[in-house]
């Protein structure tokens, strides 16, 4: 008699994976995600490297013989999320690895009809990978080891990595950390999560590489340096409405509470006019300014002295050098821009003809051309949102721009689009946060 020799766990799992029934599959994620979290929480426990690429293997095959887009989500999510079961940070890493091993080896029998499922899974995995280093709180040690392995499993010249995997792996980077960490991460830490690009930049020796690094990390960064200062902008307005109107409540209920009445709530009823639902313009106009979302703060000069200090080493090749003193210059520029400090506050509160003609910060005549407008590039941390023209970009704050008619209920300020413009008809920047200019006479 010939006995029966029992397979390993991780194989019964990989042959479940890819089974042809979808109730077997999706029974066996489940007993895969309750496996993992029995096998890592026991002392001993834990997966080989071996081990793990069994179960990537099965579950690559999972995703295989998914159907329906939805359907295909949603198993992406759900294998996506399994790094959660993992107990600790370097089970978690062994788990990614082993995922990125598994893509490059296997993407070049993936057919075309069945690219856009991976390359959402691909995107998926990043995803949580990031959330799970959000989780412990953005640490600098495991940060480093999470660059080091995307690094080493997709970017690095010694890597099996497909060029397929590499252009969209750079395409997705940014806009997943984004996702994740726009609203906690710093300038400081955002340069860490783009300090393996600049090096690699340096020294690749593979055109489609720096290309793509270049595309889509460090100009995606210059494309959205606007919307990045007037993120920051409004954030700090919100904090100073609120701090204002904390202060008008506890004043006005103060009030009420002396004279024996009832604070009012500020929600209309219904039946009022208040109460009444806002325009569809309205609407409208307040979703496309919220539609751009949030966007990653970087110290543009940072940026630049990392990028410099890579490309003018001695080993790196005269295109890459080329190619990153571009965006070098880019980055200087906008760092130059941001440092133009704002309009001193004027003493007097109304400006007449006489003093705007005498005085060179205020402006010129209406006879006279204006100034140039320039696009304003990024890192402009003085100047109000109210100066951004159109959707490429800020206008110019230099100060020959900005002019004393400060007050928006002015009936001698005429509104241009989203940008006031003065009584002389330049374009008009309204204030700095926390100051007030004096309005034209």
């Amino acid at each position: 008699m010939v006995s029966h020799v029992q397979l390993p766990p991780e194989i019964q799992l990989a042959q479940r994976l890819a089974g042809n029934e979808q109730v077997t599959r999706d029974r066996a994620v489940k007993k895969l995600r309750k496996y993992i979290v029995a096998r890592t929480q026991r002392a001993s426990g834990g997966f080989t490297h071996d081990e793990l690429l069994k179960v990537w293997k099965g579950l690559f095959y999972c995703m295989w013989m998914q159907d329906k887009p939805l359907l295909q989500e949603e198993l992406g999510r759900t294998i996506s999320q399994l790094i959660h079961a993992f107990q600790s940070a370097e089970a978690q890493h062994l788990f990614l690895r082993t995922f990125w091993q598994t893509i490059n080896r296997e993407w070049t029998g993936i057919d075309r009809l069945r690219l856009d499922k991976y390359y959402l899974l691909m995107r998926m995995v990043l995803n949580e990978s990031l959330t799970a280093l959000k989780m412990r709180g953005w640490e600098e040690r495991q940060t480093e080891q999470l660059l080091e392995l995307l690094t080493t499993e997709i970017l690095h010249p010694d890597s099996q990595a497909p060029n397929g995997v590499k252009s969209h792996f750079l395409e997705i980077f940014l806009e997943e950390l984004t996702k994740v960490g726009a609203d906690e991460l710093t300038a400081e830490q955002n340069l860490r999560f783009i300090d393996p690009f600049c090096r690699i930049a340096a020294r690749t020796e593979e055109p489609l590489v720096l290309h793509n690094i270049t595309r889509g990390i460090f100009e995606t960064i210059v494309e959205q340096a606007p919307f990045a200062i007037e993120d920051l902008m409004k954030e700090l307005e919100e904090e100073e409405d609120d701090e204002m109107s904390e202060g008008n409540e506890e004043m006005s209920a103060g009030k009420e509470r002396e004279r024996g009445q009832d604070v009012p709530s500020k929600k209309p009823w219904k039946g009022s006019i208040h109460g009444a639902e806002p325009d569809v313009d309205e609407e409208q106009g307040e979703d496309d300014e919220d539609s751009t979302g949030p966007f990653l703060q970087f110290d543009y000069e940072a940026v630049a002295n990392r990028l410099f200090e890579v490309a003018s080493h001695q080993s790196t090749p005269s295109q890459n050098r080329k190619r990153l003193y571009k965006v070098i210059r880019k980055l200087q520029h906008l760092a130059e821009v941001a440092r133009v400090p704002c309009r001193p506050q004027l003493d007097s509160e109304h400006v007449c003809k006489e003093e705007r003609a005498s005085d060179p910060r205020v402006g010129v005549g209406p006879e006279e051309k204006a100034p140039p407008l320039l696009p304003l590039a990024l890192g402009l941390p003085f100047c109000h949102p109210a100066c951004r023209g159109s959707r490429g970009g800020l206008l110019s704050c230099d100060p020959a721009c900005v002019l004393t008619c400060g007050n928006a209920a002015s009936t001698k300020c005429r509104p241009l689009g989203r940008l006031r413009v003065s009584c002389s008809g330049l374009p008009l920047w309204t204030q700095c946060p926390g100051r007030r200019l004096p309005r034209c006479g």
